[in-house]
């Protein structure tokens, strides 16, 4: 049966098997306090983690920017043309109006290069530079992904007119069907990229030199076009990025040599490329065939890219080195990896493996910059384990007894002896308990096998007309929404509809470890892409009420989806997500009295302190990489929602998951009566310093 809770009791289940009994069960959040809960949302004055498209900002709030030396770059380059910069010296070049010229040092505040200090960027309210970056990253993915929807659709639709075409035909008179399926269609990456140049939501539109604020060296990419939307480099197919000779013009250049080169890619599209991590042999622009082969067909030219090369040398300037490797977690089958700040060297030309001339670039990486996380065409980090019996410090193979669709290992290198995590019982899907009745099933929808047509599904119909997930990936959320009304039991269509996505168990290899202050948390030892499922918040539905006495349980969950659409309580609504909802969703909400004034407080929630899944042990981050999202399958009782966590960002490897608590300041109580403060250790570069 597909669905959502099954009504019973859980009763007699299995405990967690613990390698090393005895030792005292610490809670993933960072300390025990009565009345701590979790809930979907942040309250007043707090932002939820952002997925999607962004609204414009209304409120300034107060910031603290450490005082930054400024002088003029050009200047000093220009009577001092031999000087020599450190990393740690350069942070960038950026004049108060948005135009580069103008060098920002590192006056005091920390060593930019080593990403300490400088992240704070004047041009955003309040917001670190990091959180400017992983919001632009955002907004592209949402826009990605309503891209490849689009796409999705339009083959859908060139599928339906072909099936109609009787195969005898001819396919020249097929009434344009053929015309359809051969139609070019721009890549979504590329729509989504002229669409935030259009919209103007580039990070940093105009070209900068040196370290980009809130990009420290080490930071992944998993598309060009990623690089493009943050301004790191702004061209999704060529090598050198460059200042043309427009920025001649400007004040701040008078007495440079133009044009000069800002960034390079090496990705292995030159076949004379020599990649020795510090030092590089870079090959010039031009003259390749373009068909991925890698091979010279022509003389290359001292002209764009490879003029701007050279006069980065003459100009003793540094240049950005972003280095591409193969990969299965990128749609365009590449990672890149910002690795910091290189001096161009010297330059000479020379005929090439293939016999025509090619401009070699010797580059070397400038000093006191974090140690390269990319090697020779290798990861230098350390990589995810493929296997259980790869883990060190492993406590219990698999926490799960085997009710997921991969092992879940618990690993402990902290504790002395290492202690297993104990004192619950694993349950992956939702348990009710006994005094509650769930909703009777919803209706469905009668498509057969999969739901394709939006226009004629009927739970399509309650999402806006639209599937929110597109199939890329297994699966993934297109935009975070108020509700997400999926499939059901009384559906005609199979578990592996698109739009069951949620209901499919883990789709990623999951760890429990145990860390040094914050307790038990989790990580994927696989890539998760933006918009995909990560696991359920499964425990016991229960009443509110019900457990509002219970103390020492940080473990409950707040089904508060219903007054964050309302807006209560200071909750902030999402507004363009509930307009979008039809107008048969809104009259399942209203026959479940959706603006009943009692319903200010939760009328349910989970409590997963006893009984739980890998859920209970994600840990709370101010700047999280996960967003809880409420979805309905079985029912359409928003009170009882299902809670569902999804990635909010592309996530590497090894990289903790964490999702905003919600806890408002000041609410948690302790015995006597006294708010009890509870500091926060996410360690985020706009940590609150306090979850509650």
């Amino acid at each position: 049966m597909v669905g959502d809770a099954v009504e019973r009791v859980p009763v007699a289940l299995p405990m967690v098997p613990a390698v090393s009994p005895g030792g005292e069960e610490i809670a993933s959040v960072e300390a025990t306090a009565s009345g701590g809960r979790r809930c979907s949302l942040r309250y007043m004055g707090k932002e939820r983690p952002y997925y999607g498209r962004k609204k414009v900002e209304t409120g300034a709030k107060k910031q603290v920017v450490r005082k930054r030396a400024k002088l003029d770059f050009g200047k000093q380059v220009s009577e001092a043309p031999s000087a020599s910069f450190r990393s740690d010296e350069l942070v960038d070049l950026n004049t108060g109006g948005g135009v580069e010229g103008e060098a920002v040092l590192n006056g005091g505040g920390g060593n930019v290069a080593n990403g300490e200090g400088g992240d704070r960027d004047q041009t955003g309210p309040g917001k670190s530079a990091q959180a400017r970056v992983k919001e632009t990253l955002r907004a592209f993915n949402s826009h990605y992904l309503h891209f490849v929807q689009e796409e999705e659709q339009r083959f859908k639709q060139v599928g339906a007119k072909l099936s109609k075409v009787p195969k005898s035909s001819n396919p020249k008179r097929g009434g344009g069907c053929e015309e359809d399926v051969k139609r070019a269609s721009k890549r979504p990456d590329l729509k989504a990229i002229s669409k935030m140049i259009e919209t103007g939501t580039v990070l940093y539109p105009e070209k900068r030199m040196g370290h980009l604020p809130g990009i420290d060296a080490g930071h992944q990419f998993y598309s060009r076009a990623e690089m493009v939307v943050v301004g790191l480099h702004s061209h999704w197919l060529n090598g050198i990025d460059y200042m043309g000779q427009s920025y001649a013009k400007l004040e701040q250049y008078k007495g440079y040599k133009f044009p000069l080169a800002v960034c390079i890619v090496l990705s292995g599209m030159y076949e004379d490329d020599l990649d020795n991590s510090e030092n590089i042999v870079y090959t010039g622009q031009g003259g390749h065939d373009l068909l991925g082969n890698k091979h010279q067909i022509r003389d290359q030219k001292m002209e764009r890219g490879n003029l701007a090369l050279k006069n980065s040398m003459e100009n003793c300037l540094p240049v950005r080195v972003v280095r591409g490797h193969e990969s299965a977690s990128s749609y365009c089958g590449k990672v890149y990896t910002y690795d910091g700040l290189y001096k161009v060297d010297s330059y000479w030309a020379e005929k090439g493996i293939s016999g025509f001339t090619v401009f070699k670039y010797q580059l070397k990486r400038l000093e006191a910059q974090p140690r390269l996380m990319t090697g020779q065409v290798r990861f230098a980090r350390s990589q995810a384990p493929t296997s259980i019996s790869e883990l060190q410090g492993l406590v219990c193979p698999d926490i799960s007894g085997g009710q997921e669709t991969f092992p879940i290992p618990a690993t402990n290198i902290v504790d002395d002896p290492p202690v297993a995590p104990t004192g619950f019982t694993y349950q992956k899907s939702l348990q009710v308990a006994g005094n509650l009745k769930i909703p009777a099933n919803a209706v469905g929808c009668k498509c057969k096998r999969y739901c394709i047509d939006p226009r004629t599904c009927a739970c399509a119909s309650l999402n806006g007309s639209d599937f929110p997930y597109v199939h890329k990936d297994g699966g993934r959320l297109v935009e975070a929404k108020a509700v997400v009304f999926e499939c059901g039991p009384n559906c005609g269509c199979s578990i592996d509809c698109v739009n069951r996505t949620s209901q499919q168990g883990l789709k990623y290899r999951l760890e429990v470890f145990r860390t040094l202050n914050k307790g038990w948390a989790v990580r994927s030892w696989d890539t998760i892409p933006s918009g995909a499922p990560v696991c359920e918040y499964t425990g016991i539905l229960r009443k509110t009420d019900d457990v509002e006495n219970v103390s020492e349980n940080n473990y409950i969950f707040d089904i508060d989806c219903l007054q964050t659409m309302q807006g209560l309580d200071g909750r902030e609504i999402k507004t363009a997500s509930v307009i979008s909802l039809s107008s048969a969703a809104w009259g399942y909400l209203f026959s479940y009295q959706l603006y009943d004034k009692k319903s200010e407080v939760p009328e349910y929630c989970i409590d997963a302190g006893s009984i739980g899944n890998v859920a209970r042990f994600i840990n709370h981050s101010c700047q999280p990489n996960l967003f809880v999202q409420c979805v309905l399958s079985s029912h359409h009782d928003i009170k009882m929602a299902k809670i569902m966590l999804f990635a909010a960002d592309t996530i590497p490897p090894l990289q903790e998951l964490t999702y905003d608590y919600g806890y408002a300041l000041d609410s948690v109580v302790g015995r006597d009566g006294k708010i009890i403060k509870m500091p926060c250790y996410c360690g985020a570069v706009d940590c609150r310093k306090r979850l509650y």
